[in-house]
């Protein structure tokens, strides 16, 4: 496995066969990735705000950029552990309700379900364009041509990543609380393969558990463990109400 394979491996579950250009296929066990993508008119000033945003309000690590190659700037999340895809989108339409509420539906594409992941970069789209992964200070520079006109190097590509850190669990679903899209996931958590850590938070009563546990964490963002707080608070008046 090569330093990009490793890093794409680390940060998403991906592993080789997504350094070779295939996408990841659609598995029982859940995703660790998830993309919030953007095309035009909507671009890096857009974009921005996501990638700013998760870092200051959520607490989380910076998210990768990348361009898509052919019409599209990209977020790319690494979860630590994997998720249900329901839970991923129902992640990614709060960020969108908070940071993008004035974009235009088909100029923003969520992207949960390993089935429809793009193929990770860098990937030649066509002829003098190839998809990357970016550094912040390069992004506002391919906003009106989301693409590099020679291939990037697989080294450059794997420094990028190596700065990465994936999200870890319990600031994923203190985030989820924030964003208000803790809602119950229908999907049988044993049926879909998950363990029991990541299959968490789904249901009532695992969603407690979780919410005790951010309020509980003192390694967590002050701002996740008082909307934990507010989050239970509320479920106690809905259950006595």
């Amino acid at each position: 496995m090569n330093p990009l394979q490793f890093e794409l491996d680390r940060l998403y579950g991906l592993g080789a066969s997504a350094a070779a250009h295939d996408a990841a296929p659609a598995t029982a066990v859940g995703v660790r990735v998830l993309v919030l993508e953007l095309r035009p008119p909507a671009g890096w000033a857009q974009l921005s705000s996501v990638w700013t945003g998760v870092q200051a309000d959520l607490g989380f690590p910076a998210p990768a950029i990348a361009v898509s190659g052919v019409d599209a700037l990209q977020l790319w999340f690494s979860l630590a552990s994997p998720t249900l895809p329901s839970a991923g989108e129902l992640f990614l339409r709060g960020l969108r309700a908070r940071y993008l509420p004035d974009v235009g539906s088909a100029q923003v594409r969520l992207i949960a379900d390993a089935a429809q992941l793009p193929p990770a970069p860098p990937l030649e789209t066509g002829p003098d364009r190839w998809s990357a992964f970016l550094a912040p200070d390069l992004a506002s520079v391919f906003a009106d041509t989301p693409w590099l006109d020679l291939p990037p190097s697989s080294e450059g590509q794997a420094a990028l990543l190596r700065t990465l850190d994936p999200i870890r669990q319990i600031d994923f679903e203190a985030a989820r609380g924030q964003l208000g899209v803790l809602e119950d996931v229908t999907a049988d958590s044993t049926r879909s393969g998950l363990p029991e850590a990541a299959a968490s938070g789904q249901g009532s009563a695992d969603a407690e558990r979780f919410l005790r546990r951010v309020m509980n964490d003192e390694s967590v963002p002050m701002a996740l463990r008082i909307e934990a707080a507010k989050a239970l608070l509320a479920h106690a008046r809905r259950e006595t109400g």
